[in-house]
């Protein structure tokens, strides 16, 4: 058994869900339940592989070597199923950066950047910073959960898009998409020669029954357009050690991402966020299944308070990822409202959804990878937020 249940004062540790309030909201005296990152220690080989590493004292440049490479071998087959290969694998400080890599190596500045609205925010800011042109489908709420309007998403594909950013498990609304679902976007993606650029950072936090696939793993035609972006940073909470990857099966897409990587001189880990990345592959799983089922505990304790005592609040339970997507539309406020009701009434920090794009105003997202008390504490501060 892991310490899970450890309760870890994070207060002047310069983390950013804690110490970063002021600068996200205006104040720091907020419980903080926004920022997609967890308030659990990591597996304990992690931290062992990390002391050893610091024992040695000296911290020069690092090459991220074969064994490296091999563990994320082992964790994309032992964990989904896929089979990739050593050679397929360029590193990258965070998913985000690998974003930007894809949209400069496989674009042109003006070229139309595709993404299914609400979304993970950078992807917006990451095609306007790149000076390229955001073309929307947005997603659908039907009973509840997202899903694919594939007639628009084929007229925008036939708008003259380049690429298409898939987000999957979908951030912020916990979708994992089927199987025929992917299919289907990468089928339409081939037709009208667009290439795929598939966020799989929440890969791993999977609730069953749902199953999570790679889409590059569905098809071996689909590894001639489709780069893939992981990471162990939402999987072990690792994300202040900067350390991800991108799997580039097709030659010449990897050569464009690794021309771009030189011109930003972005080829290589940091000494420890390799190791803690190789290590979590390695020995991380039984701590990432009772970290799963942990997080799954809070997120049924939000979903039947919420039933219980804020009817008028919709919850969307997450298939995937540790994020719970929460509809305030019958609330009746606006979005300034919103904002009001929660950090000046409630003192709770969320992410407001709004920032999500078209089809997130009206919503919050609320991250329940923390102590079970907060969670509690939550649920208390969104009563006073929205009780009568």
């Amino acid at each position: 058994m892991y310490k899970l249940n450890e309760k870890v004062d994070r207060i002047n540790t310069s983390s950013l869900k804690w110490d970063g309030m002021k600068l996200a909201f205006g104040k720091n005296e907020l419980l903080p339940m926004w920022v997609a990152d967890m308030d659990f220690s990591p597996p304990t080989s992690v931290i062992e592989k990390l002391k050893e590493r610091m024992d040695h004292g000296v911290f020069g440049y690092t090459i991220a070597n074969e064994n490296t490479a091999q563990a994320i071998v082992d964790w994309t087959n032992n964990r989904h199923g896929w089979e990739i290969r050593p050679e397929w694998i360029l590193y990258s400080p965070g998913v985000v950066p690998s974003i930007g890599m894809a949209i400069q190596a496989f674009t042109e500045v003006g070229d139309k950047v595709l993404l299914q609205s609400p979304v993970y925010t950078p992807f917006f800011n990451m095609i306007e910073n790149n000076m390229r042109e955001v073309v929307n489908s947005p997603l659908q709420l039907v009973n509840g959960r997202y899903e694919i309007d594939f007639a628009d998403f084929e007229e925008k594909l036939k708008s003259g898009v380049k690429l298409f950013l898939l987000c999957s498990p979908h951030n912020p609304g916990g979708r994992v998409w089927k199987k025929e679902e992917l299919v289907k976007i990468a089928e339409l993606c081939k037709k009208y020669d667009v290439l795929i650029a598939a966020d799989e950072i929440h890969a791993d936090i999977i609730f069953e029954p749902h199953h999570h696939f790679p889409l590059a793993s569905l098809d071996p035609a689909y590894q001639d357009f489709v780069v893939t972006f992981m990471a162990p940073s939402k999987t072990f909470n690792l994300a202040g050690l900067q350390a991800s990857f991108i799997v580039a099966p097709n030659e010449e897409m990897r050569k464009k991402l690794t021309i771009i990587q030189q011109t930003l001189n972005l080829t290589s880990l940091n000494t420890f966020g390799m190791i803690a990345m190789e290590a979590a592959y390695r020995d991380g799983e039984e701590w990432l299944n009772e970290c799963i089922a942990y997080i799954e505990g809070n997120i049924n304790m939000i979903d039947e308070e919420i039933s219980r005592s804020l009817p008028e609040l919709d919850v969307m339970r997450p298939e995937g990822s540790y994020l719970v997507w929460i509809d305030c539309r019958k609330t009746g406020l606006n979005d300034q409202q919103l904002r009001e009701s929660l950090l000046e009434k409630a003192k709770l920090a969320v992410n407001f959804g709004a920032s999500y794009g078209k089809g997130g105003e009206g919503f919050i997202r609320l991250n329940p990878a923390c102590h079970r008390s907060i969670v509690e504490e939550g649920l208390e501060r969104l009563k006073i937020a929205f009780g009568s």
